[in-house]
């Protein structure tokens, strides 16, 4: 462990990586305004009898997550857990991927490398829109790896392009006069790649390589929208007025991998590309952060999708998840309308003991909500086409949900710091309250195309517990055991009318975030009830406000701001991280921590990402660990004009978001010495 001063000064994200990526959403207004209250007044006052009913009965099971969080775990006197046994790297501002000793790395995909046979090699200073719907897209996040073979020694990978960051793109780039083309790089820049990778026996380096699999899906790629919200009258434009039909995805973050073999993806900001709100005078609009006159990239000025004062329905259009079959590079990729509308920044399934689907997903926005959806039809075993063309209707019917958590601590003993309660945790119970179901809405006043187009609202409506910015979300594989990334939120209690402290979000002006473990009831994924515990309370070790599951803190690493989680074969926890600099201004990196035994909260720092990087969309395989570098090299008065970094290729070129492969020198499983 590297001695790290606590950081009483802000140290923010580069500027033009926050207009960029999310419209400036932490400059803005926080656009949940609703004054729902907090679960343990509800149930103080007597206004929901049976959900408290419920909850109490489900205070009463004991569950591992809580019961793990209960007593602090010993040190260990043996060796590491298995897929951990590696020496830590420390904090650093190197511009480049600093990986443990005894290991490896490579450059699996740059931004501009071709997916097709004939596409010419990148030129940054001569690409065009067609050569870029052809090359892998820029600012890769979500990524995932479907084997296709026992070996893992090839499989398709997919990747989510968040967004562009356009002075970063261009030399000379003028922000308030792009010309078409620029715009028309940006559309094909955004959305998927899907290609072949493979590398050899004798070593982990994954190489992309031509073949059927390989796919650009861009802002010009026909979607079906699917799903009890599919032809409402709120998605109909003057392009498709049947209200089914959508070109194109964007500002894709994170998601999943099915258990069908299909990618889960979600759209998150969305709201900042639609200009002209302001004369719509729409508190709906308002309630997504949609605002304002003219976007940063003025797109408006070359297609009128991104106008509202032309095409007023084209912003509900996004805002979903999508779901992809790479295995089929013609089929046509859907948007559920079922998992309802918000920012999403993933989805991930889990299968019910009956064989239902559960997905659970998080909106990534400061006091925003975490979901759940139970679907009605059943899984269909086996990897044949017919299989995922059923399973990929599962999302289309069932139940939505949001959840509502209580804490199980006296309010005086939520201070606002992060101290913990007298119980040693900050833990509880809570429920899902149900939103809508195929056409029957249970909000009043809502019908249920509103509920899935305005999702937000009705969460609203129904009393929801505002969250500090849940980001991915993901199963344990063997125990079921959900883990949400909470990543921070700065203006919690900070000023008048801005909510406070609660127990699963236990800091004001909370710069760090948390992970939260949440169990459902009897550890079935179709019940309503569960318990939840924070296993990670974040920040640097020598605060005794943070909490590391327990363990001794002056034996982890400091981790800020948790983003994507991942599990390995072991059932270790992997966390990427975006901590826009919070850690006094060091990089991003990928951690590995054990959930189970003595060793149980003992993170360490696994790789750090290049200088105004980002760590994303880590696959954590057997012997190769990949991950997404997002914008590096974005800081301050950077621009392609004046680069400070020259990471991956070097010399004197700009920076290019990228895959990193991650292997061990001697090729054996990762996280294993000996």
């Amino acid at each position: 462990m590297i001695p790290l001063p606590l950081v009483n000064h802000r140290v923010g994200r580069a500027a033009v990586t926050c207009e960029y990526r999310c419209g400036d959403a932490c400059f803005h207004d926080v656009p949940n305004t609703s004054d729902n209250p907090y679960f343990g007044d509800l149930v103080s006052r007597r206004t929901a009898l049976k959900a408290g009913a419920v909850v109490a009965a489900a205070a009463t099971i004991a569950t591992p997550a809580t019961a793990a969080a209960a007593a602090p775990a010993e040190k260990s006197q043996g060796r590491p857990p298995r897929g951990l046994d590696f020496k830590p790297v420390q904090v650093n501002t190197k511009d480049e991927v600093v990986v443990p000793e005894g290991y490896e790395q490579g450059i699996v995909i740059r931004w501009g490398d071709p997916l097709f046979p004939g596409v010419p090699e990148f030129d940054f200073d001569n690409q065009t829109a067609a050569k870029q719907e052809k090359q892998f897209g820029f600012n890769c996040d979500f990524a995932a790896i479907l084997p296709l073979d026992p070996l893992e020694l090839s499989g398709i990978m997919v990747t989510n392009h968040e967004y562009t960051s356009e002075p970063f793109m261009f030399r000379g780039y003028d922000a308030n006069n792009p010309t078409e083309e620029q715009a028309r790089i940006g559309w094909a820049a955004h959305g998927l790649s899907v290609f072949m990778i493979k590398r050899s026996l004798f070593t982990g380096h994954y190489k992309p390589r031509f073949s059927k699999y390989n796919r650009r899906i861009t802002l010009n790629t026909p979607f079906e929208v699917r799903g009890p919200a599919a032809g409402s009258d709120l998605l109909k434009t003057s392009v498709d007025p049947t209200g089914r039909k959508v070109f194109g995805t964007i500002n894709n973050c994170s998601g999943g991998v099915t258990p069908w073999g299909t990618i889960l993806s979600g759209e998150e900001n969305f709201n900042q590309y639609f200009a002209n709100a302001a004369g719509r005078n729409d508190p709906r609009l308002t309630r997504y952060g949609v605002t304002g006159t003219a976007t940063t990239r003025k797109w408006e000025r070359f297609d009128k999708r991104w106008d509202l004062a032309k095409e007023p329905n084209e912003v509900n259009r996004f805002g979903w998840v999508i779901e992809l079959d790479p295995h089929d590079p013609d089929s046509t990729p859907v948007k559920h309308t079922h998992l309802g509308r918000f920012k999403h920044e993933t989805a991930n399934i889990r299968v019910a003991d009956d064989g239902r689907v559960v997905a659970y997903s998080g909106d990534d926005e400061r006091f925003e909500y975490i979901y759940k959806f139970i679907s009605t039809g059943k899984m269909k075993r086996g990897n044949s086409k017919a299989a995922r063309r059923h399973n990929m209707t599962l999302l289309d019917d069932g139940t939505l949900y949001v959840a509502r958590f209580k804490g199980d601590s006296p309010a005086s003993e939520i201070d606002g710091t992060g101290k913990l309660p007298s119980d040693g945790k900050f833990d509880g119970t809570g429920e899902w309250i149900p939103l809508a179901a195929g056409k029957k809405s249970f909000v009043p006043g809502m019908t249920a195309e509103e509920v899935y187009v305005f999702t937000r609202i009705a969460a609203d409506k129904v009393g929801a517990t505002k969250m500090d910015r849940p980001e991915d979300i993901e199963c344990h594989p063997r125990t079921g055991t959900v883990y949400c990334a909470l990543s921070n939120n700065v203006e919690r209690g900070v000023t008048a009318g801005k909510e406070g402290a609660t127990e699963p979000n236990p800091r004001i002006n909370n710069r760090h975030g948390q992970v939260l473990e949440l169990q459902e009831r009897r550890s079935d994924a179709l019940a309503l009830t569960f318990n939840w515990g924070l296993f990670l309370v974040c920040g640097f070790p020598d605060d005794p406000n943070t909490y590391f599951g327990g363990y001794d803190k002056s034996q982890v690493s400091p981790i800020s701001s948790p983003d994507n989680v991942a599990f390995d074969r072991y059932g270790n926890l992997w966390i990427s991280t975006d901590a826009d600099g919070k850690l006094d201004g060091l990089n991003d990196g990928l951690y590995g921590v054990p959930l189970e035994g003595p060793e149980r909260g003992h993170l360490k720092l696994f790789l750090t990402v290049p200088r105004g990087g980002e760590t994303c969309g880590p696959v954590i395989g057997e012997r190769v660990i990949t991950v997404c570098v997002q914008h590096p090299g974005e800081v301050d008065g950077a621009n392609a004009d004046k680069p400070v970094s020259n990471w991956p290729d070097r010399g004197t070129s700009r920076p290019r978001p990228s895959v990193v492969a991650v292997w061990r020198k001697d090729r054996g499983r990762l996280g294993e010495i000996g």
